[in-house]
C-alpha cells in the first residue's frame, strides 16, 4: 500500500510540473520576434531566430538613405530647407526634415516630387544631421 501511495504522489507532482510548463509557454507569447518602434523601424524584441525579408529590406533602405545623406554632405548640400535627397529604390525616397517638424517641411517645394506625384509611395525621413526620424 505504501509504495502505491508514493507512486501516486510522484505522478501528481510530475503532472503539475508539466501543466505549469505548458501554461508558462503559452503565456510567454511572441517574445522572440520583430516589432516596429514609433518611427516605423523594425527592432528586435527578445532574440528572434530568423530575420524576415521585410526587416532585411528595411535595413538595406536605411543604409542607402544614410549613404545618400553622406553623399549630399560631401557635396556641401544645404539641409536648412529640408530638401528631398532622391530615390533609393523603386517605391522609396529620402527626405530631410527638421525634428521637430517646422512649417518649412510641409512646403511641397521641399518634399520629394516622386512622393507627391505618387511615383513613390514610401519615404525615409532624416533630420538635418542625418538621423532617422521616421519611415513611412
Amino acid at each position: 500500500m505504501k509504495s502505491d501511495s508514493w507512486l501516486k504522489w510522484v505522478l501528481i507532482v510530475v503532472g503539475i510540473a508539466i501543466v505549469a510548463g505548458v501554461i508558462l509557454l503559452l503565456l510567454r507569447g511572441d517574445e522572440d520576434t520583430w516589432i516596429k518602434d514609433s518611427r516605423g523601424v523594425w527592432v528586435k524584441h527578445g532574440n528572434p531566430k530568423n530575420t524576415p525579408d521585410e526587416v532585411t529590406e528595411q535595413q538595406e533602405l536605411i543604409k542607402k538613405s544614410s549613404d545618400l545623406y553622406q553623399e549630399a554632405v560631401s557635396k556641401n548640400t544645404s539641409f536648412d530647407n529640408g530638401p528631398c535627397l532622391g530615390k533609393i529604390a523603386d517605391d522609396w525616397v529620402v527626405d530631410i526634415a527638421h525634428n521637430p517638424r517646422e512649417a518649412i517641411d510641409a512646403r511641397p517645394a521641399n518634399q520629394c516630387g516622386d512622393f507627391l506625384l505618387g511615383k513613390a509611395h514610401h519615404f525615409i525621413e532624416l533630420d538635418l544631421q542625418g538621423n532617422l526620424v521616421r519611415i513611412y
